[in-house]
């Protein structure tokens, strides 16, 4: 049985062209593996989730998709509020733990180890081990199908001035943060361009 439809080029029609139709699905990537701590500050949760983007720039709005039977879910429905914390390519055991373990009663900072610190705004912890921490506040809650889709506004930042290149931005290569996809963890490559770069007056002439 096979999971394609539709047309399909073959290697002998064109292999410069060979691919195969498959079933609608999340083949979007790479995606941002982010630890996401949620719940009251004496008793956070940590969860592991990749669903998620950023959905607007003003106001600063991300989304988050959660199954509504994670335990999670239940927090940041209660709590209305959740950061953001990014971690870094050598964390990858403690995302990957924190992702498979459910925190209903399992204290996820004890176990890997990590420091929880106070947040600025919202009233949960943040992961003092990533060197990005995104505090947000549920703004609205979509119910999608599998998962409900939480809008919520950044409302706080925090990152570790070590990443930070020259103009003050993030610097990728320093933060080595983590990519998912097809189900396994990966690290960045190397910078190919900066955005804009094609209308440069360097550029075709």
């Amino acid at each position: 049985m096979t999971d394609t439809i539709g047309w399909a080029v073959s290697r002998e029609d064109d292999p410069a062209l060979a691919k195969v139709s498959k079933k609608p699905g999340t083949y979007l990537y790479p995606l941002p593996p982010s630890l996401i701590t949620c719940g009251p500050a004496d008793k956070p949760n940590i969860t592991t989730l990749a669903w998620v983007g950023i959905l607007c720039s003003e106001p600063p709005i991300i989304g988050v998709s959660i199954r509504p039977s994670r335990y999670s879910h239940s927090l940041v429905k209660q709590f209305g509020e959740f950061a953001v914390n990014i971690p870094t390519a050598e964390m990858v055991r403690i995302v990957d733990w924190c992702g498979t373990v459910s925190g209903h009663s399992e204290d996820k900072f004890a176990a890997m180890g990590l420091t929880a610190v106070p947040t600025q705004v919202i009233r949960t912890v943040l992961i003092r081990d990533c060197q990005v921490n995104i505090e947000c506040q549920v703004v609205q809650t979509i119910h999608l199908g599998s998962h409900d889709l939480f809008l919520r506004k950044v409302v706080a930042v925090q990152v570790d001035e070590t990443i930070l290149d020259a103009r003050g931005e993030i610097d990728l290569g320093k933060a080595n943060p983590l990519a998912y996809g097809s189900h396994s963890y990966w690290t960045l490559g190397q910078c190919v361009e900066r955005q804009g770069y094609t209308a440069s007056p360097e550029e075709g002439t």
